[in-house]
């Protein structure tokens, strides 16, 4: 059974995506699924430049 969590992708952002690379590659599939996880539970259906910066805060980059 699927998990309805993960079900539908939030669509990044370009400025987010340029963030993203900005994180280091160690911990960015990581941060990628905390931003995503952010979107869904601020019921976003885009990821924006200020919730990646928010999970790379929490990463402590």
């Amino acid at each position: 059974m699927a998990n309805t969590d993960y079900f539908d992708e939030p669509q990044w952002l370009p400025e987010a995506k340029v963030k993203l690379k900005n994180i280091p590659y160690f911990v960015r599939t990581q941060a990628r699924q905390r931003i995503e996880q952010l979107a869904r539970e601020a019921e976003q259906g885009i990821v924006t430049p200020e919730m990646v910066e928010q999970a790379r805060l929490e990463f402590g980059q």
